[in-house]
């Protein structure tokens, strides 16, 4: 067939070779326009083409061209990398399943990823779309294994990345898997590990994993004996899923009995809290500590430490997290070594022999103990944590794309990855209200003045949406996650919270003290 160049901006050039005059099909055309690429269907009959319902993808890579063409029962994909030393890879379309702050970081390190081509988020939010780290679909129902599956199969979507633990514990992997197309998360069964805090325990006492001790309870009194056989401080944790605020640290009886009844008799967490797991309380600190798993392969991610309490000093009840830094001066070499030989390689050992092998990210939440100085497991997470996730992709300098490919089929064995020297801090900004009841839709006011103050800064969206007048509000919780890196923490602090005093958000708050176990003798950052 015969190429044709149509008459289109100089930014844009497409390859016109699949067109005939009797047969009409879809186009998509890409190419780098101001870091904004333009990708939409392109009907064409002979030399007349018009665009219809026009897309604008953005995250696309910059290549001079990549070109497809689907029809019917055809696809015709060509790509030409000019000037690009990995012409001769498979580039890749991504698929990142989830809209807040931890899938904004992660489209932003697949953008840089240099095999990957284009990057979807669904449903995405609006700071994600802004950004221009990926094309978000917020029509598609993630909840919907068919729908996500004809997206990918429309899109040539060739890596799913699963974001939130909800969609894994209902078995989205298992549909994609089975449909063929390459996802990164585990399976439903899998899952489990985060899904049930009992299920957890168990393979944590069947496979010798250092915890701590604990009991499972369905009846509130017998509960309650236990507690009052144990004492406080004890912590009290519903079983199931519940958005991150199902663990209660009881410092007194009272407290603990009145966690117990909360979920056992007053179901505040639904059926996530019809079992609670009461647990010995462990004083030490705790750090966050992430390994990619093949099923049989694992491989460490640089450590990280969250901050759960709602306020200054770790005071308050618990959160998502308020802010992160990695990397974590608890976390030594030697320790992280410990943590590879006692938790992770036996949790990924042991849920190959229960006959659900493991492959996605596993998060380990860690206390270093104070009296031992050794790790234990507090919980898993199977989903990277949210907001370590965001110190973390703006450390990593290795093709996350590939990594996350290579995880998914098997192939983790001699990958290593590279890091940027230095730190990162991230500093969530909240709702004032939260974790309670929150106001929505206050107006947030320069983000990119915010952005702009310093080349290492990024905001990352985690619940955010555009009204009607064009500007940033609020839609959650957590909304921002300010985040800087820097030649050491004290660095990467300064800049995130210079940032942090830009942004004009009277609805919301932050932490003041991030980073506080690394850095104790830096002051508080100044009230606004």
């Amino acid at each position: 067939m015969s190429c044709a160049t149509l008459s289109l901006p100089p930014s844009l050039k497409l390859l016109n070779s699949c067109f005939q005059p009797s047969n009409k099909k879809s186009c998509f055309l890409s190419s780098s326009f101001s870091s904004v690429s333009f990708v939409g269907p392109l009907t064409s009959y002979g030399n007349k083409s018009s665009w219809d319902s026009c897309h604008v993808i953005k995250g696309l890579r910059s290549f001079p061209i990549v070109f497809k063409c689907v029809a019917q029962k055809s696809e015709l994909s060509v790509s030409v990398g000019a000037g690009s030393n990995i012409a001769s890879e498979k580039r890749l379309v991504v698929l990142v399943i989830g809209g807040g702050g931890r899938e904004h970081a992660l489209c932003y390190a697949l953008q840089r990823s240099p095999s990957c081509d284009a990057v979807f988020c669904a449903p995405g939010n609006a700071g994600i779309s802004n950004s221009g780290n990926a094309t978000c679909i917020p029509e598609l129902d993630i909840s919907d294994s068919s729908a996500v599956i004809s997206f990918c199969r429309k899109w040539g979507v060739g890596l799913v990345v699963v974001g939130p633990e909800a969609p894994l514990v209902s078995g989205l992997a298992n549909d994609l898997v089975k449909a063929g197309i390459p996802t990164f998360g585990p399976s439903a069964e899998a899952a489990a590990l985060e899904g049930s805090k009992n299920f957890m325990k168990n393979l944590c006492d069947k496979y010798k994993i250092p915890t701590a001790k604990y009991q499972t309870f369905t009846d509130p009194s017998s509960a309650k004996q236990y507690i009052e056989d144990q004492g406080a401080p004890i912590v009290i944790k519903a079983d199931g899923l519940a958005a991150g605020k199902g663990v209660i640290v009881a410092m007194t009886l009272e407290e603990a009995y009145e966690a117990v009844d909360s979920m056992l008799v007053k179901s505040v967490f639904g059926s996530a809290g019809c079992c609670v797991v009461v647990e010995e309380f462990l004083e030490g600190e705790e750090a966050s500590f992430f390994a990619l798993v093949d099923g049989e392969n694992a491989i460490p991610l640089e450590s990280a430490q969250d901050h759960k309490r709602v306020g200054d000093g770790d005071t308050g009840p618990n959160t998502g997290g308020m802010g992160a830094y990695s990397p974590a001066p608890v976390l030594t070499k030697e320790l992280q070594s410990v943590v590879m030989q006692t938790i992770i390689h036996p949790t990924v050992k042991g849920m190959a022999a229960e006959g659900c092998k493991f492959v996605g990210v596993l998060y380990a939440g860690l206390m270093i103990e104070k009296k031992t100085g050794l790790p234990k497991l507090i919980e898993y997470n199977v989903r990277f944590g949210d907001p370590e996730c965001q110190v973390l992709m703006v450390r990593l300098e290795s093709d996350l794309a590939q990594v996350l490919l290579a995880a998914s089929r098997g192939e983790l064995s001699g990958v290593s990855l590279k890091w940027s020297p230095g730190s990162a801090m991230v500093v969530v900004m909240a709702s004032k209200g939260y974790p309670g009841s929150y106001e929505k839709g206050t107006v947030i006011q320069n983000l990119e003045e915010a952005e702009n103050v310093a080349p290492t800064v990024k905001i990352f969206h985690a619940g955010t949406a555009l009204n009607s007048d064009g500007n940033f509000i609020a839609t959650g919780g957590r909304v921002l996650g300010v985040t800087a890196t820097g030649r050491d923490l004290e660095e990467a602090r300064d800049r995130a919270y210079q940032a942090v005093e830009e942004i004009n958000w009277p609805g919301g708050f932050y932490r003041r003290d991030i980073g506080w176990r690394a850095l104790p003798q830096k002051q508080l950052a100044p009230k606004k």
